[in-house]
């Protein structure tokens, strides 16, 4: 074990034996970390990966520092990411700062400018991703919004849309984006307001229509409509 400290000099044998180590460690502590690490490098999931990827590289390059206070700080690390996922179930404080809210670079073809700015896009990016979707013209677009993942999702109004078997058996439908109402029983009483709406109108609404209470609900959605979907827990 003596590639496992520091020390004056190591074999070639004791820094394989080291990347081996730090190799097996790396895959437990992304096993650990989960699929959402790797799947999406969010704001907290790329934090901790400069994090780790420093700690690792200083003792797989340097015998003169050992593996053992680079593991400890990683474990430390993880600990606290794992801590700072499930606190951003929990609260919805700690959910805005990891995972802040989509901000809406188009809406109904017209560019919110105050919003590029605010989501540090510049216009050419902006137009760049619509030609990944194969989108010429901006009125085309009902909706863009800035992902905090760093990408652009896009909604196009329906008559610009791809043909599918929904669309050539019914007449279009104006394009509405539902928002979230409710999520884990919880009400965002802003999108509320902004329906027109109150809390004893969307008690009524689940108990009357959709025969639930709001302690059942995961997550609601309104649109413009003012359409309700629920998704109770199962």
């Amino acid at each position: 074990m003596d590639f496992f400290s520091g020390q004056e000099s190591l074999t070639a044998i004791q820094w394989a034996l080291r990347a081996v180590v730090g190799f097996l460690f790396l895959i437990g502590i992304a096993k650990f970390m989960g699929q959402r690490s790797i799947s999406q490098l969010r704001f907290l999931d790329f934090v901790v990966a400069l994090l780790i990827g420093n700690i690792i590289a200083h003792p797989l390059s340097d015998e003169g520092l050992g593996l053992k206070g680079s593991m400890i700080t990683m474990s430390v690390v993880v600990g606290l990411y794992i801590s700072g996922v499930f606190l951003s179930l929990k609260w919805d404080l700690i959910r805005k700062i990891f995972n802040p809210p989509p901000i809406p670079l188009i809406e109904y073809g017209k560019i919110k400018y105050k919003n590029l700015k605010k989501a540090r896009v510049s216009i050419d990016v902006l137009l760049s991703e619509l030609r990944k979707e194969k989108t010429e013209d901006i009125q085309k677009v009902a909706l863009a919004l800035w992902e905090h993942g760093g990408s652009i999702s896009i909604f196009l109004y329906p008559q610009y849309q791809p043909l599918t078997h929904s669309t050539l058996t019914s007449p279009l439908q104006p394009f509405h984006y539902p928002h979230t109402l409710v999520k884990e029983r919880k009400i965002d009483y802003e999108i509320l307001q902004k329906a027109g709406k109150d809390k004893e109108w969307l008690v009524q609404e689940l108990k009357t229509i959709h025969n639930v209470k709001l302690n059942d609900v995961l997550l609601a959605t309104i649109d413009e409509n003012k359409n309700l979907k629920v998704f109770l827990y199962n």
